[in-house]
Formats: structure tokens, C-alpha cells, sequence
């Protein structure tokens, strides 16, 4: 036994224990009963501690490749959701809602995958990914979503391209795509899909031991999908302000803004009694000013509150604060996800914050 582990048996022989786990008493003199020996565990109560000053979770080193895939893929659902229900419930006045967000939803997931190839570093580490279907595994149904999101998306694409004559040099190839591809059962099935890429992100991450990542597991996934789509409204006001489009579109636009702006703000609110103390990545310190000022504030609040003085004000026709409160919210939007990350690496590296994740899970299991 090497001197630090004899250290360790002395300190733990004299009550300063820094066992990693559960204390089981010693039941030897028990007269014997049905009641398995689990139920008996009784919680260790010794300070936190690391293996040889190691943390004890390994932390994500992704860089901006990851961050802006995770943006790209909530903007890339998103858009063809709005554009799907455009097409589906709207007039012929939002032909430019729509065909700006199909062609949005396309080049964001177009190069979606080829950051997370990037950050892979072997692009056929992503081919081997579609050699099996495991619905356990988050990575799996991630990998297939995104490749069967991007054929629907990619088909759709191609039938409003051939409607904007952009196929013209090649007829046969233009007829088939307005003649042969279902666009309406594409749309249904990549609206589906792309609730999916947007929300499987936030799942994906919530589904690793990280503590701040793990114990909002309830809350990622939907904070991920509203967040690409209040992004996704938001990059299609700003398009369409660059044009002339329809009043009426541009307000439709920015009343699903103001719902989806407010559901962010309310899942961020109940992050805080849900986190406690391992939220303070996120909600305190210097370094958590990017998240409460540069995502919270001035990506959700601040738009929010232009959104809602535009309307009191009535002046919903204001082009400079639509494109200006877009900004903000496209800002905010990838703030978020790369502050996620960074609040996860800190997680991940505090062994107090890996003990306390276990022993509040560990009490809420046996209520």
C-alpha cells in the first residue's frame, strides 16, 4: 500500500473519511431478515475529495465547432417548423416565409454535420454511427435524426428551387422534382424530425454524469427546442425585414416570438430552485455574466421587452427594432449553448458539485 492510501485508511479509521460512495454498517451480529441489504445504506458524510487530484468526471474538451453545431441545429428545426406551418395553414401572401425558411432550414443543417465531422476529426467515425439503431442511445437516434431530417429537408429544398426556376437549365430534373416529390408528407415527417434535432442536443447532454447537465435533464431538452425556434423566428424577421414583405407576416412572426421568448425565460427561472447550488456556473461569479447579461438579459429579456413596447407604442411596423431585437435574439441563442458548455466543463471538474449531484439524487430516490 503505497503512502497516499495509507493516509487515506488513517484518516478514514479516525472519522475524517474521504470514501467516494455509501457507509454499509456492520450487520454481522443482526439477526437475519428479508430486507435487503440496500435499504439499510446510510449516507457518508465525509468531505469530498479526488482520486489523486484527479477530477472525478472527465470534462468535454469540444470547441466552437460543437457549440455552433448545437445552434445551427435548434435554427435549422425551427425554420422548417415555421415555414412547414406557413405552407400548411397560411395565405399565398407568405410564399416569402416560406421559401425563406426552407432555404434557412437548409443551409443551417447542410452545415451542421460537417462541424460535428470537424470536431470528430475522422469523418467515417460519423458513417460508423449509422451501422446500427439503438434507441438507448442518445448519439444513435441523434445521428439517424439528423441524417433522415436532412433528406426530408434536402427533398423539400429541391421542389421549391424547381418552383423558383432555379432548375431551369435542367427541365427533366425540374419536372421531377415538382411532379414526384411529396412535399406536404415531407414536411409532416421533417416537422416531426425537427423538433427532434432541435430538442436531442439539451437530451444529449443531460444524459451524461456531468452534475449542472444531469440534474436539468427535465429541462434541456425543452430549453433546446424553444431556444431554436425563437431563433428561428427570429433570423426569418430579420430576412424578411430586408425585403418587402407582408405586414401582417412580419406580426404573425413576432407574436409566436413573444411566446416563445417568455417559455425561455420560464424554463430558466425554475433552472434555479431545480439546480441549487450547482447552478453557480451559470447564475453567479464574474464568469457567469455571459449567460444572465449576454444570454438571459440582452438575448431573451431585452427582446422580449422592445417586442411588447412595439405593440403598446403600436408601431409593430418598426423595421430597426425588428432587425434590432433579432440580432439580440440570435446573439442570445448561441450564447446559450456555448455557455451551457462551459458551465458543464466547470461542473465537471468540481468534485464537490459530482458529490452533491449524487447525494440529492441519492435522497430524492429514497423519499
Amino acid at each position: 500500500m503505497d503512502k497516499y492510501n495509507e493516509a487515506q485508511s488513517q484518516d478514514i479509521r479516525n472519522g475524517a473519511g474521504t470514501v467516494v460512495g455509501y457507509k454499509v454498517p456492520d450487520l454481522s451480529d443482526e439477526p437475519k431478515t428479508s430486507t435487503p441489504l440496500v435499504d439499510s445504506r446510510i449516507e457518508w458524510k465525509g468531505p469530498a475529495d479526488t482520486y489523486y487530484n484527479i477530477p472525478l468526471l472527465k470534462k468535454a474538451h469540444w470547441t466552437w465547432e460543437i457549440m455552433l453545431y448545437f445552434f445551427l441545429g435548434g435554427l435549422s428545426g425551427g425554420a422548417f417548423l415555421v415555414s412547414s406551418i406557413a405552407h400548411f395553414f397560411g395565405a399565398e401572401r407568405d410564399a416569402p416565409l416560406v421559401r425563406a425558411g426552407r432555404y434557412l432550414s437548409f443551409v443551417a443543417i447542410l452545415i451542421s454535420p460537417v462541424l460535428l465531422i470537424k470536431d470528430l476529426g475522422r469523418p467515417e467515425r460519423f458513417l460508423h454511427m449509422l451501422r446500427v439503431f439503438k434507441l438507448r442511445s442518445v448519439m444513435s437516434l441523434g445521428t439517424w435524426g439528423i441524417t433522415t431530417f436532412g433528406l426530408c429537408n434536402g427533398l423539400v429544398t429541391v421542389h421549391q428551387a424547381a418552383s423558383d426556376g432555379l432548375l431551369n437549365w435542367c427541365k427533366p430534373l425540374a419536372w421531377l422534382a415538382n411532379k414526384l416529390i411529396p412535399v406536404k408528407l415531407l414536411e409532416v415527417v421533417g416537422s416531426i424530425l425537427g423538433l427532434f434535432v432541435g430538442s436531442y442536443t439539451g437530451v444529449l447532454l443531460s444524459s451524461t454524469a456531468v452534475p449542472i447537465w444531469a440534474r436539468a435533464r427535465r429541462v434541456l431538452g425543452p430549453l433546446f427546442v424553444t431556444s431554436g425556434l425563437s431563433t428561428a423566428l427570429a433570423a426569418l424577421s430579420l430576412i424578411l425585414s430586408f425585403g418587402r414583405p407582408k405586414h401582417d407576416t412580419v406580426e404573425r412572426l413576432e407574436r409566436a416570438e413573444l411566446i416563445t421568448t417568455a417559455s425561455e425565460l420560464g424554463l430558466i427561472a425554475s433552472l434555479v430552485p431545480m439546480l441549487g447550488s450547482l447552478g453557480k456556473p451559470l447564475f453567479k461569479g464574474k464568469s457567469s455574466l455571459l449567460f444572465t447579461v449576454g444570454s438571459v438579459g440582452a438575448g431573451m429579456a431585452l427582446p422580449l421587452s422592445l417586442n411588447i413596447g412595439k405593440r403598446l407604442a403600436r408601431k409593430t411596423d418598426s423595421r430597426s427594432l425588428t432587425i434590432a431585437s433579432s440580432l439580440l435574439v440570435l446573439i442570445g441563442g448561441f450564447i446559450l449553448r456555448m455557455e451551457w458548455v462551459r458551465a458543464g466543463r466547470k461542473s465537471a471538474d468540481s468534485t464537490a458539485d459530482t458529490h452533491e449531484y449524487n447525494t440529492t439524487e441519492w435522497h430524492e430516490g429514497h423519499k
